[in-house]
């Protein structure tokens, strides 16, 4: 069965080019049809994968994709103004997956979206649950669990806390980080790392996992056990 890409774009040539380039990869495409109901058109359609312009009509991608995250974990592309590092820090804490500066490379978007979708898709059919003390990762629910809370967690979330659960509090390098999540994508932004891992500190804070997610300066990160705490 088809893939599906969800295109929210308002400029309609970028909209139907990008459409017309993923049909020939033998993708299902479908377009937004009105700006001020995006989030109910995402989940009419159940996408694979949603393309979002940050400059929108009615409400911005920002809005959109605020809303989408309180149901979905779909994983989101955003296209940005080249060089807007401060719209890609926003779009990258409030749940977007990847960026790609306009003009659009649809060579590059296409690398981006199958590379996501193998990732997104065949690592949550193939991971096991890991434990870290009291808390349990679950990848094939994007799910943390902890003793009083289940948090929902975003596929790459999930890969972030995989390698720290599994490294046994041992430290993970940036290198490792990036090779898991981003399958050495030569298109990534060094610094998503970094974005990406503030995300997830902000995301298992209220269940007190961010306390035990350490930074080792030149290095990577790795998860102390509660007793331990902070070096």
């Amino acid at each position: 069965m088809p893939q599906k890409i969800f295109i929210v774009e308002d400029d309609d040539v970028i909209a139907k080019t990008i459409g017309n380039y993923l049909n020939r990869w033998a993708f299902t495409v479908d377009l937004v049809k009105k700006f001020d109901r995006v989030d109910e058109e995402i989940r009419a359609a159940a996408p694979d994968l949603v393309i979002m312009d940050i400059s929108l009509p009615y409400f911005n991608g920002f809005h959109w994709l605020s809303e989408l995250r309180k149901h979905s974990n779909v994983p989101v592309i955003f296209l940005t103004s080249s060089g807007d590092d401060m719209n890609l820090v926003m779009a990258m804490n409030l749940g977007a997956d990847d960026f790609l500066a306009k003009p659009i490379e649809l060579p590059v978007l296409l690398a981006k979206i199958q590379g996501m979708l193998r990732r997104t898709y065949q690592y949550q059919q193939t991971e096991t649950n890991l434990t870290h003390g009291e808390f349990t990762l679950v990848p094939t629910d994007n799910q943390l669990r902890s003793p009083t809370e289940v948090l929902d967690i975003t596929p790459t979330e999930t890969k972030l806390l995989s390698l720290l659960f599994s490294a046994n509090g041992e430290v993970v390098t940036r290198e490792a980080m990036i090779e898991k999540l981003w399958e050495g994508d030569e298109f990534i932004d060094r610094n998503a790392l970094a974005v990406n891992m503030n995300r997830l500190r902000k995301k298992v804070a209220p269940v007190g996992l961010a306390e035990l997610i350490e930074t080792v300066k030149g290095k990577g990160y790795r998860l102390a056990s509660k007793e331990a705490g902070h070096d």
